[in-house]
């Protein structure tokens, strides 16, 4: 959230945020710095009538005792209007602050400097690919996840939509034990990395949601429980972040560096209209998550350090990955700078794919939010006991999605005969096992029966 202060002062500064994203049309900047200066105006006039109204009041006491009881009558009316006048200033002062702050809430942060320009996703600018000089040995035709998954009977769509509805999924057998063991890898080499584990609520309240910026803006993205101010967990960010909501640190906390495990909803199955199938853009996923909380002069150092501790994952698995430097139109609104690593998924080919094949799947937005979430959610700390309290700053990553690293594995470890590598840095979480290679399907389905 940006300061009234700041967008006060600083309104070119907006403007051109604005226009860089391309959000003119959404925000009415000038809207919002008439009514700053119309609820000053009036924050003014009340203080003003305030301070009045008390010396009437005192010479009403004075008057009365000096047995001047016209005047002192005089005197009662005239702070009676005061009163009135006072009341009508103050609730159009408070319309004026619901307004604003609400409009403050829609501002989108300001850009870093080193955001490139651009307008969508085309414009994004690719840093890096790793991983593509030793590729292993592929099949001449890679089958596609969802096809491989319904095969070795370890990813069921079909039953997912019969119990709950599109977008929803069991992983059976292998399927739920090579999820578990990549929530289990990242945790363990996040803990590496000096992360501090975190198991938080699921459930939770608007006002985390408002504070790190999902609510309003991403409202329509989110699931709510009804008859209840909580909604469903979007991301492990929002309660990491919350939990020191209102709060001071201390200069010796930072930088604090949590990690969480928790299974995210979000209502973006088939957004584009290019997921009918599989498991890469669903309603319910599992991701670890890193969340950062550092001194502002810090945080573009911890930036860089959070991009090498989210992208080590997929150098662990061996997974061929790239960098991309998000646009300017692109970036998310909260954002001062991100940076996407995207896995590779050799089975399909798109457009934009790189020229080995496959597409580009992205994993984690490592994200520098500077004070915009500090400043919504309350989150300061106090670089020496005796000084004043500052607003720090948030940094948060995936460290990584889990349903499209678990894509790319079974795409990129795939053998000729249909049967999947196990990863060797998974190996320990799965028994030693090196081979996924399928279960039994279960059900006269299985076998196309009919009934008689």
């Amino acid at each position: 959230m940006l300061s009234r202060q700041f967008v006060r002062e600083h309104p070119d500064v907006v403007r051109d945020t604005l226009e860089r994203r391309g959000m003119t049309d959404e925000i009415d900047l000038d809207r919002v710095l008439t009514i700053d200066s119309e609820w000053r105006e009036h924050k003014a006039r009340g203080d003003e009538l305030r301070h009045e109204r008390n010396e009437v009041s005192e010479r009403i006491g004075t008057l009365k005792r000096d047995g001047k009881e016209e005047a002192a009558q005089q005197a009662i009316e005239r702070s009676q209007k005061l009163k009135t006048e006072l009341e009508e200033v103050q609730n159009r002062a408070e319309e004026l602050e619901q307004q604003l702050e609400s409009m403050l809430l829609e501002l989108p942060q300001i850009l870093h400097e080193s955001v490139p320009s651009g307008m969508d996703e085309s414009d994004n600018v690719q840093l890096r690919r790793e991983g593509f000089g030793e590729l292993r040995s592929l099949p001449e035709t890679i089958v596609p996840h969802y096809e491989l998954g319904e095969r070795l009977a370890i990813i069921d769509e079909a039953r997912g939509a019969k119990t709950t509805g599109g977008g929803y999924y069991f992983l059976t057998g292998d399927g739920a034990r090579l999820e578990h063991a990549l929530v289990q890898f990242m945790l363990d080499l996040h803990r590496e990395q000096g992360y501090v584990d975190v198991f938080p609520p699921i459930p939770i309240n608007s006002d985390s949601m408002t504070g790190t910026g999902q609510l309003p803006k991403f409202a329509d993205d989110a699931y709510k429980i009804e008859n209840e101010d909580l909604w469903l967990c979007p991301t492990a960010e929002v309660p990491l972040t919350n939990m020191y909501a209102e709060e001071i640190l201390l200069r010796d906390d930072l930088p604090l560096k949590h990690q969480a495990y928790t299974p995210n909803f979000r209502r973006e199955a088939g957004e584009h209209g290019t997921e009918t199938r599989g498991i890469v853009r669903v309603h319910q996923f599992n991701k670890v998550e890193l969340v950062n909380f550092v001194e502002p002069d810090d945080s573009y150092e911890r930036f860089d350090a959070l991009l090498e501790e989210a992208e080590e994952t997929l150098q662990r698995l061996g997974l061929p990955y790239r960098i991309l430097d998000i646009c300017a139109g692109d970036i998310g609104n909260k954002q001062s700078k991100q940076v996407d690593i995207e896995v590779w998924a050799p089975a399909d080919d798109m457009d934009d794919g790189p020229s080995e094949g496959g597409r580009w799947l992205e994993v984690s937005s490592v994200s520098n939010f500077e004070d915009y979430q500090a400043r919504r959610a309350g989150l300061r700390y106090r670089p020496e006991r005796h000084e004043s309290a500052e607003y720090l700053h948030t940094l948060n990553a995936s460290g990584v999605a889990l349903p499209r690293v678990m894509v790319a594995i079974l795409e990129y470890y795939q053998n000729e005969d249909g049967t999947v590598d196990v990863p060797e840095a998974l190996q320990p979480y799965m028994s030693g096992q090196e081979i996924i290679d399928g279960h039994a399907h279960v059900g006269e389905s299985a076998l196309g029966s009919t009934d008689e």
